[in-house]
This record gives C-alpha cells, structure tokens and sequence, in this order.
C-alpha cells in the first residue's frame, strides 16, 4: 500500500498517476482470460535414472472438466477407477484459459504466443517434442479423433465434431504431415505403435460439447486393450485434460499408469510443462522452454 507523506519526492505524482491509470482500466481484479506468463527460473538439471524409459507412450487429453468433477465422479467410474490403479495426480493444472494454449504448451514447452482458440495457428519451426523425437530417431504421431483424413490442416471437420484447436501438431512445419492422423489410423497391432501418440478424442467425447459420462464412456471402450498390452511391454498410459472448467485454479485431472508405476494419490504439484519435461527425460531430449526450468515426476516409478 502507498502511504500519502505531507513531503513527497519529485516522482510521487508520477508515480500515482501511473497506478490510478492501471486501476482505471480495470488492474484492480484477476482477468481468468488473460494469459499467464510462462513459469521461468534456473533450469533444473536432468538426474540419469531418475524416470524409466517406456517402449511407447500413450497421451490421451480430455477437455475442461475441473478434477473433482471427474476423479471421484459418479459420472466417471471408469476414470476414476484407472486413477486408483496407477499415479493420481490430485494437484494437477493447466497453464490458462482457453484450450489451445495448453495443447501448445504440452508439446513445445511454451504456449508460443498463442492466447486464445484462433484458427489456423501457423508456429513455423519452433522446437518441439515431435520433432525432438524423430532427430533422434524414435517416432511421432498425433491421433485425432474424426480427423478427416491424413494431414488434414482445416480448422473443423465437416461435421464438426473435429477442431485443430486441440491438435498442436498441425500447426508445426517441422512435423510431417504424416504424423497427422486420424484415430482410425491407430494400429491394430499395438507394437506397431510410434514410441509417443498423443490421442484426441473428437468434441463430444472429449467432454467439451457432451457430459463427463460420454467422456468416461469412450476411456472405457478405448483403453483397456492398451492398457493390458502396455503391463506386459513395459509401456506407459498418461490421461490429462487441456484445463478445467474456467476457474483461476485451473485444477485437472491427470494419470499415470503402466507397469513402472506404483500406485496411489499423489500430491505434488505438476502441470503440462511437467508431463512434458518427464517425457523428455525419459528419452534424454533436452527440456524445452519452461520444462527446462520443471524438474521431471519421480517418486511414483517402481524398481
């Protein structure tokens, strides 16, 4: 608080005018749509051995649901059964509000610029985990559900049940557009899978246009059979969403599970730049943007 003294320096008047300008234009309250700045600090060294190396690696993101309204949820038996089963990760949030940002943050460490749904998104060649994967000699795929074909760069699909909003890969020049597929594409034979898919369910099972039991539903036709494949390959499932319901907490729910993790809820704090920075770490990639300064998830790997 500022204190008026009956002697003022020269720059005082300045000084309040500035800070009455700032409260006339509305500073005196949070704006849940405005973008939050990126987290920064030192970076945080990689530990080797700290995160196991899974053959492959299944992301699945869901969309604007708040943590208690599907962990627990009578809506979500299935979810909230998986949760039980693996890694619970009860302080889980996303970077801001709305979705695209933090489909972008996920992949790239950063949300590039991006601060709302705007469509298209064209992010050139900036540095991402798709692309740190293929120079490195592993693979990528991003599968999206009701993508109307390989490569697809529209911003909805004619029925609309498909948005490049929540499908960052697209928006990347350096990740080919064979990598861009639609859900369809996902091999029948689970070893055939790319060392990291990420799985976008279309817009009524995401839960964005349809209730949190749709959601549930589709987790549960979808996963059990890469679930029972991945306990005997040595493969990790991690379910997230995008952001929560709208709220300044933006609290989500998140999962790991496979076969190197131990079960049970989990309280420490991670967000998307986490998941990613532990990603990374898992296949010796350099962390990228705010991941660098996010220390990877350990603590929840078994021997």
């Amino acid at each position: 608080m500022i204190r008026w003294q009956p002697h003022r320096p020269p720059w005082a008047s300045e000084l309040v005018t500035a800070l009455m300008t700032v409260l006339l234009l509305g500073g005196c309250g949070p704006n849940l749509t405005a973008p939050a700045a990126n987290p920064s600090g030192p970076p945080v060294p990689s530990v080797p051995g700290a995160v196991p190396r899974p053959d492959h690696i299944v992301v699945v993101v869901f969309e604007n649901k708040a943590y208690q309204q599907v962990i627990g949820s009578a809506a979500a038996p299935y979810l909230t059964a998986l949760a039980h089963s693996g890694a619970n990760f009860t302080d889980a949030h996303g970077e801001r509000h709305p979705s695209q940002p933090n489909y972008v943050a996920l992949l790239s460490g950063s949300t590039q610029g991006v601060t709302n749904d705007s469509c298209p998104q064209q992010l050139g060649n900036q540095p991402n985990l798709a692309r740190q994967l293929l120079e490195r000699g592993l693979s990528f795929a991003g599968y999206s559900e009701d993508l109307p074909g390989v490569g697809f760069t529209g911003c909805f699909s004619p029925d609309g049940r498909y948005a490049r909003k929540h499908n960052p890969w697209v928006d990347f020049a350096n990740i080919p557009t064979s990598a861009n597929l639609p859900l369809s594409a996902l091999p029948t034979d689970l070893a055939a899978l790319p060392t990291l898919a990420i799985v976008i369910p279309n817009l009524c099972d995401d839960m964005h246009d349809c209730p949190v039991a749709s959601g549930d539903a589709w987790a549960q036709h979808h996963l059990p059979a890469y679930l029972d494949w991945a306990r005997t390959h040595h493969s990790l499932l991690i379910v997230t969403f995008d952001e929560d319901n709208g709220t300044a907490a933006n609290h989500i729910p998140t999962l790991f599970v496979g076969p190197m993790v131990r079960p049970g809820d989990v309280p420490t704090r991670i967000d998307h730049y986490t998941i990613l920075r532990t990603i990374e770490d898992m296949y010796q990639l350099a962390p990228l943007g705010a991941a660098a300064a996010t220390p990877p998830i350990t603590g929840i790997w078994t021997p």
